[in-house]
């Protein structure tokens, strides 16, 4: 299987609204279940230069999105957040694994970030298993701060920070 990975474009819509269709995936994210296919469209095209959107394409078909966003305060712009989702069909075959590496090499390598951070929920095992691969790390947990399925859930806090920048304060 081959995995592109590219810009967002207008054609990628449908298909990622289609993704958050499936309540597990939407689980996963702080998106609501029935969001109208506008609701992509409005959320992602609202990008501004400190955003990067990213899709892995599957034979033609958007399998994940990955988007970037870098902090516009000026005393943190070498920090960004990501959000990532991976549709139901691809999910165990590379795609979030692809998705995070690209994110990692533009980071590191063109957008000048020394420290990426994300939420993930606590239960979120694949997830988390995934981002410890890339190096980063839990810094702590925020009890009770979402609300999901009936209950109220955790989220661990983790980030990794430029490996280059790490060995020079050792």
């Amino acid at each position: 299987m081959e995995i592109k990975i590219r810009h967002l474009e207008d054609r990628d819509f449908p298909q990622i609204a289609e993704m958050f269709e499936y309540e597990d995936l939407v689980q996963n994210t702080s998106q609501i279940p029935y969001n109208h296919s506008d609701h992509w469209k409005q959320l992602f095209r609202s990008q501004t230069n400190e955003t990067v959107q990213l899709v892995a394409e599957v034979d033609g078909r958007a399998a994940g999105h990955l988007g970037i966003h870098m902090s516009n305060k000026p005393r943190k712009k070498h920090v960004a957040t990501f959000g990532i989702s991976v549709h139901p069909d691809f999910q165990g075959q590379g795609i979030g694994s692809r998705l995070v590496d690209e994110m990692i090499q533009l980071c590191d390598n063109w957008l000048n970030i020394v420290r990426i951070e994300l939420g993930v929920f606590t239960e979120n095992e694949h997830a988390i298993a995934l981002y410890k691969k890339y190096g980063f790390e839990i810094e702590g947990t925020s009890r009770f701060d979402c609300f999901q399925k009936g209950k109220y859930g955790s989220t661990h806090r983790m980030a990794r920070i430029r490996p280059d920048l790490l060995e020079q304060q050792q």
